[in-house]
Protein backbone atom coordinates (compact mmCIF):
# COMPACT_ATOMS: atom_id res chain seq x y z
CA UNK A 1 0.00 0.00 0.00
CA UNK A 2 1.11 3.63 -0.52
CA UNK A 3 1.75 5.05 2.44
CA UNK A 4 0.68 8.69 1.67
CA UNK A 5 -3.09 7.32 0.99
CA UNK A 6 -2.55 4.68 3.97
CA UNK A 7 -4.65 4.55 7.42
CA UNK A 8 -1.52 4.75 9.51
CA UNK A 9 0.10 7.53 7.99
CA UNK A 10 -3.38 9.31 10.18
CA UNK A 11 -2.53 6.92 12.66
CA UNK A 12 0.79 8.12 13.40
CA UNK A 13 -0.21 11.86 13.47
CA UNK A 14 -2.90 10.72 15.81
CA UNK A 15 -0.36 8.68 18.15
CA UNK A 16 1.82 12.07 17.80
CA UNK A 17 -0.51 14.18 18.98
CA UNK A 18 -1.46 11.79 22.01
CA UNK A 19 1.57 11.41 23.00
CA UNK A 20 2.56 15.13 22.88
CA UNK A 21 -0.56 15.91 24.66
CA UNK A 22 -0.12 13.22 27.63
CA UNK A 23 3.46 15.14 27.81
CA UNK A 24 1.99 18.26 28.28
CA UNK A 25 -0.81 16.65 30.54
CA UNK A 26 1.96 14.89 32.66
CA UNK A 27 4.20 18.30 32.93
CA UNK A 28 0.69 19.79 34.22
CA UNK A 29 0.01 17.21 36.57
CA UNK A 30 3.51 17.10 38.21
CA UNK A 31 2.88 20.96 39.00
CA UNK A 32 0.04 20.24 40.82
CA UNK A 33 2.42 17.59 42.42
CA UNK A 34 4.78 20.05 43.58
CA UNK A 35 1.77 22.46 44.75
CA UNK A 36 1.12 19.31 47.05
CA UNK A 37 4.75 19.10 48.41
CA UNK A 38 4.68 15.44 46.38
CA UNK A 39 7.95 15.67 45.08
CA UNK A 40 8.11 11.87 44.52
CA UNK A 41 4.89 12.29 42.77
CA UNK A 42 5.90 15.25 40.71
CA UNK A 43 9.32 13.20 39.48
CA UNK A 44 7.18 10.27 38.26
CA UNK A 45 4.59 12.57 36.19
CA UNK A 46 8.16 14.09 34.83
CA UNK A 47 10.17 11.08 34.12
CA UNK A 48 6.88 9.88 32.27
CA UNK A 49 6.51 12.86 30.98
CA UNK A 50 9.88 12.21 29.27
CA UNK A 51 9.11 8.44 27.57
CA UNK A 52 6.01 10.05 26.11
CA UNK A 53 8.36 13.01 24.57
CA UNK A 54 10.51 9.76 22.93
CA UNK A 55 7.77 7.96 21.86
CA UNK A 56 6.10 11.12 20.10
CA UNK A 57 9.25 11.31 18.59
CA UNK A 58 9.11 8.02 17.47
CA UNK A 59 5.94 8.21 15.34
CA UNK A 60 7.07 11.44 14.17
CA UNK A 61 9.94 10.36 12.84
CA UNK A 62 7.78 7.61 10.78
CA UNK A 63 6.32 10.35 8.67
CA UNK A 64 9.74 11.37 7.45
CA UNK A 65 7.72 10.73 3.77
CA UNK A 66 5.45 13.10 4.43
CA UNK A 67 7.66 16.27 4.84
CA UNK A 68 6.32 19.24 4.37
CA UNK A 69 2.58 18.34 3.92
CA UNK A 70 -0.14 18.65 6.72
CA UNK A 71 -1.93 15.21 7.62
CA UNK A 72 -5.17 16.42 8.57
CA UNK A 73 -6.52 14.33 11.54
CA UNK A 74 -9.68 13.80 13.84
CA UNK A 75 -9.64 12.80 16.99
CA UNK A 76 -10.85 12.27 20.85
CA UNK A 77 -8.09 13.41 23.76
CA UNK A 78 -8.99 13.54 27.21
CA UNK A 79 -9.37 16.69 29.14
CA UNK A 80 -7.58 15.78 32.61
CA UNK A 81 -7.77 18.27 34.59
CA UNK A 82 -7.92 18.24 39.09
CA UNK A 83 -6.77 19.69 41.86
CA UNK A 84 -5.54 16.26 43.46
CA UNK A 85 -2.95 14.57 42.83
CA UNK A 86 -4.71 11.03 43.22
CA UNK A 87 -7.48 11.60 40.59
CA UNK A 88 -4.32 13.01 38.14
CA UNK A 89 -2.84 9.93 38.59
CA UNK A 90 -6.39 7.91 37.73
CA UNK A 91 -6.94 9.73 34.68
CA UNK A 92 -3.30 9.13 33.01
CA UNK A 93 -3.53 4.98 34.39
CA UNK A 94 -6.77 5.04 32.43
CA UNK A 95 -5.52 6.77 29.65
CA UNK A 96 -2.27 4.80 29.11
CA UNK A 97 -4.77 1.78 29.44
CA UNK A 98 -6.75 2.51 26.92
CA UNK A 99 -3.08 3.60 24.31
CA UNK A 100 -1.97 -0.04 25.57
CA UNK A 101 -5.27 -1.51 24.38
CA UNK A 102 -7.26 -0.75 22.14
CA UNK A 103 -5.71 2.09 20.33
CA UNK A 104 -2.32 1.13 19.76
CA UNK A 105 -2.98 -2.71 19.44
CA UNK A 106 -5.16 -1.18 16.76
CA UNK A 107 -3.01 1.00 15.00
CA UNK A 108 -0.17 -1.42 15.01
CA UNK A 109 -2.44 -4.30 13.72
CA UNK A 110 -3.24 -1.98 10.87
CA UNK A 111 0.23 -0.87 10.09
CA UNK A 112 0.51 -4.63 10.13
CA UNK A 113 -2.05 -5.28 7.40
CA UNK A 114 -1.00 -2.35 5.01
CA UNK A 115 2.15 -3.95 4.59
CA UNK A 116 4.20 -1.62 7.21
CA UNK A 117 6.32 -3.78 9.89
CA UNK A 118 8.42 -1.48 11.23
CA UNK A 119 5.68 0.85 12.22
CA UNK A 120 3.66 -2.37 13.22
CA UNK A 121 6.93 -3.57 15.60
CA UNK A 122 6.24 0.31 17.20
CA UNK A 123 3.02 0.53 17.93
CA UNK A 124 3.56 -3.00 19.37
CA UNK A 125 6.18 -2.34 21.58
CA UNK A 126 5.06 1.08 22.23
CA UNK A 127 1.96 -0.34 23.57
CA UNK A 128 3.38 -2.49 26.03
CA UNK A 129 5.37 0.57 27.57
CA UNK A 130 2.28 2.15 27.92
CA UNK A 131 0.98 -0.82 29.87
CA UNK A 132 3.99 -0.35 32.22
CA UNK A 133 2.81 3.62 32.73
CA UNK A 134 -0.46 2.76 33.49
CA UNK A 135 0.50 0.63 36.07
CA UNK A 136 3.04 2.66 37.57
CA UNK A 137 0.66 5.40 37.88
CA UNK A 138 -1.88 2.78 39.36
CA UNK A 139 0.49 1.76 41.95
CA UNK A 140 1.43 5.07 43.04
CA UNK A 141 -2.41 6.02 43.19
CA UNK A 142 -3.02 2.95 45.05
CA UNK A 143 -0.31 4.47 47.71
CA UNK A 144 -1.86 7.50 47.74
CA UNK A 145 -5.30 6.17 48.28
CA UNK A 146 -4.46 4.10 51.37
CA UNK A 147 -2.08 6.92 53.24
CA UNK A 148 1.26 4.55 52.44
CA UNK A 149 3.07 6.79 50.21
CA UNK A 150 5.41 7.43 53.14
CA UNK A 151 3.98 4.65 55.50
CA UNK A 152 5.09 0.54 55.03
CA UNK A 153 3.20 -2.20 57.05
CA UNK A 154 6.70 -3.50 57.73
CA UNK A 155 10.36 -2.01 57.88
CA UNK A 156 11.74 -0.99 54.19
CA UNK A 157 14.46 1.51 53.16
CA UNK A 158 13.49 5.06 52.50
CA UNK A 159 15.69 7.05 49.96
CA UNK A 160 15.74 10.86 49.81
CA UNK A 161 15.80 12.15 45.88
CA UNK A 162 17.45 15.35 46.88
CA UNK A 163 20.68 14.28 48.61
CA UNK A 164 20.54 10.13 48.90
CA UNK A 165 20.35 9.68 52.28
CA UNK A 166 18.92 6.32 52.74
CA UNK A 167 16.47 4.98 56.22
CA UNK A 168 15.00 2.38 57.39
CA UNK A 169 12.13 2.27 59.08
CA UNK A 170 8.08 1.53 58.85
CA UNK A 171 7.69 4.98 57.86
CA UNK A 172 9.49 7.84 55.60
CA UNK A 173 11.55 10.69 58.03
CA UNK A 174 9.05 13.97 58.04
CA UNK A 175 12.61 15.75 57.54
CA UNK A 176 15.43 14.19 55.97
CA UNK A 177 18.33 14.32 58.84
CA UNK A 178 21.16 14.95 55.73
CA UNK A 179 19.41 17.85 53.82
CA UNK A 180 16.29 19.01 55.81
CA UNK A 181 13.96 18.36 52.50
CA UNK A 182 10.35 17.64 53.67
CA UNK A 183 9.25 13.98 53.60
CA UNK A 184 7.98 14.76 49.81
CA UNK A 185 11.21 13.61 48.89
CA UNK A 186 11.06 10.20 50.23
CA UNK A 187 10.66 6.88 48.12
CA UNK A 188 10.58 2.95 48.86
CA UNK A 189 14.00 2.28 47.99
CA UNK A 190 12.34 -0.55 46.24
CA UNK A 191 10.53 2.02 43.80
CA UNK A 192 13.79 4.12 43.02
CA UNK A 193 14.54 3.30 39.63
CA UNK A 194 18.34 3.10 40.31
CA UNK A 195 18.70 0.93 43.66
CA UNK A 196 17.87 -3.09 43.92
Amino acid sequence: MDFKNSETKTNLMRAFAGESQARNRYTFAASQAKKEKLYVIEQVFKYTAGQEKEHAEIFYNHLKEMAGETIMIDGGYPVDIADNVTQLLRYAQHNEYEEHDPVYKAFGDKAQEEGFPKIAASFHMIAGIEKVHGDRFGRFADLLEQNKLFVSNVETGWICLNCGYVYTGTQAPKQCPVCSHDQGYFIRLELSPFED
